[in-house]
């Protein structure tokens, strides 16, 4: 069965080619979102890393990962700081967007890998206005972005022609100018791809130089580590497959990838990830408000040329994250949601394309084993009904292909 993480996409039922629905396995790609924490370093069984002056870590040196006059060498926990603290912002547009670094997680197996991040801000809590407080005539402190962002970390992402799409390993969405601790299993992947790789880490954060909705040079600090626990793997995974990684408009609203699966397949996943954005005023269909973060629009899943679920891509249960508060304190606002300090309350809670201030994106998952042939040839493709010019949806889609 298609199945998302509690309250996040509705009920999808068995998929049309399967004979039974049989377990995946595990929830590889599952994550949490809990109040923002300090992230600690250690290093053991990975590559270790030094921080330079703008947060972004570069490898030093490996550990021990082959075999010692014939024998094993034992790998301990580790912890690979990606970025400690960087600055991302929108000032010089995606340059300081995003950042790509390198990271090693050694060889397999792995019993398990985590991705944590921390999200911290100057906008909140409040008595941080007293230190830095809004320039002349602006309403927020500089520094500090007031809005809610889109923010992922695709592996290994590419960006040549022809280049295999990255693959996406959490997406998230910052809450309006607040703090957040993300952590998501992504043990499945490292088994599947042990070794070398590039983590972008980035948050589509623009700064609004009058300083009237947002900070003249906001922006994030984001701190990114990878936990691991060298053992036995908790599954034989065969493939980890990025089908697709990006943004699609109308031209892109039906999409088509070929693909092919390793001989031994016993079990195969699908993993769908999908957020909808933009400000297009032409809002055609069950929309809300502007296209497409506030438009109901029906997704279709088809693996070779048969649909195998469809479903709606909405979220009506925003409104849990916002517990009115009082502030004490003479800056800011006199009332806001805690866990979005800088939104409009009636924002914050209002339903959106699958995604809420402050959470992460939960994925769609569910197996597609009998509907694939393994060592054969097939095409994935998505379609996404209704989308109007100017509006985009964020989409990645990853298949798992297992043994026995």
């Amino acid at each position: 069965m298609f199945a998302a993480a509690p309250k996040y996409l509705s009920v999808y039922g068995c998929l049309l080619l399967l004979a039974a629905c049989p377990s995946s396995g595990g929830e590889t790609t599952a994550a949490t979102t809990t109040t923002t924490g300090g992230p600690t370093t250690t290093t053991g069984g990975g590559t270790t890393a030094s921080t330079d002056e703008t947060g972004t870590t570069a490898p030093t040196s490996g550990a021990p990962t082959g075999t010692t006059t014939g024998e094993p060498v034992q790998r301990e926990p580790f912890s690979l700081q990606v970025l400690d603290n960087a600055w991302i912002s929108g000032m010089d547009g995606w340059n300081t967007q995003h950042q790509d670094v390198a990271f090693d997680l050694g060889a397999a197996p792995f019993s398990k890998v985590t991705l944590v991040v921390d999200l911290d801000t100057d906008c909140y809590p409040w008595d941080k206005w007293q230190e830095s407080p809004p320039p002349p005539g602006q309403n927020w402190p500089a520094s500090c972005d007031a809005f809610d962002r889109t923010m992922g970390f695709i592996s290994d992402p590419g960006g040549d022609p022809g280049d295999p799409p990255g693959f996406e390993l959490l997406r998230s969405i910052t809450p309006f100018g607040g703090p957040a601790h993300l952590e998501a299993d992504i043990t499945d992947y490292a088994n599947a791809h042990p070794g070398e790789h590039v983590l972008r880490s980035y948050i589509n954060s623009w700064a609004d130089g009058a300083g009237q909705v947002s900070g003249s040079a906001g922006g994030w600090h984001l701190s990114v580590r990878i936990d691991g626990e060298p053992g036995p793997a908790p599954r034989e995974v065969l493939a980890a497959i990025s089908l697709f990684s990006g943004d699609v408009g109308v031209d892109g609203a039906t999409t088509t990838v070929p693909f092919s699966l390793p001989e031994g397949v016993k079990k195969a996943e699908l993993v769908y990830t999908v957020s909808g954005h933009g400000g297009a005023a032409d809002n055609l269909g069950d929309c809300i408000g502007p296209a497409e973060e506030f438009c109901k629009r029906r997704h279709h899943i088809s693996f070779d040329g048969e649909v195998v679920t469809s479903f709606d891509a909405w979220r009506t249960d925003c409104g849990e994250l916002c517990t009115i508060t009082d502030n004490p304190l003479p800056v800011g606002p006199a009332k806001f949601c805690a866990e979005n300090p800088c939104g409009a309350t009636a924002s914050v809670m209002a339903a959106r394309a699958n995604w809420c201030p402050g959470d992460l994106v939960a994925p769609l998952r569910g197996p597609v084993t009998s509907a694939l042939q393994p060592g054969a040839d097939h095409e994935f493709q998505f379609a996404i009904d209704d989308v109007v010019e100017g509006g985009t949806w964020t989409v990645s889609a990853a298949l798992y292909a297992y043994g026995p």
